[in-house]
């Protein structure tokens, strides 16, 4: 039997698989992951908060080639809509306990909704994907600084956004 942490391990190469040739998705839900991990430590999160916290961030955005594929198109809600079935598929076949891959899924089909964010993992996972999005979409200083004011909650969290981006949302 793996270990949680071979368990990650595994579901990073197969998220790897799943997106070959598409380095740019690849590295962005390593990115996430990263955070994700980092933040997740550093507020202490117990050992199943964190590997569920782990998982989603991984496969956060798997519902992406479905929705590409159907619809044309990747927008947030067509990602949160056909995420968990893919993400589902992958984690049973991968050996996952039912209960955990239902979390995960949940956090999966959630991670564009805002309001009612329920639970650390789910504030986590939300705070880590801003971080590398921010960056990756050139984000501008005062939509950054709105989300961290609306958004951010977890001190880990506010405190990388300030390193990366600056008080005003801008790095220094």
């Amino acid at each position: 039997m793996q270990t949680k942490e071979q368990q990650i391990i595994t579901l990073s190469m197969e998220m790897i698989q799943y997106y070959q040739g598409d380095p740019r998705r690849i590295q962005h839900f390593l990115k996430v992951h990263s955070l994700a991990r980092l933040i997740g430590q550093e507020e202490k999160l117990d050992g199943e908060t964190q590997f569920i916290l782990e998982a989603a961030a991984l496969v956060h955005d798997i519902g992406i080639k479905q929705a590409e594929k159907k619809y044309g198109k990747c927008g947030g809600k067509l990602q949160e809509q056909e995420g968990p079935s893919e993400a589902s598929k992958m984690l049973k076949r991968l050996g996952f306990e039912a209960k955990f891959i239902e979390r995960v899924c949940y956090l999966v089909g959630r991670h564009h909704t805002y309001d009612d964010i329920s639970g650390e993992d789910y504030q986590i996972l939300v705070e880590a994907d801003f971080l590398v999005n921010f960056y990756e979409d050139q984000t501008n200083p005062a939509a950054i600084k709105t989300v961290y004011d609306r958004i951010f909650v977890t001190e880990t969290g506010k405190n990388l956004c300030r390193i990366l981006y600056g008080e005003g949302g801008q790095a220094e």
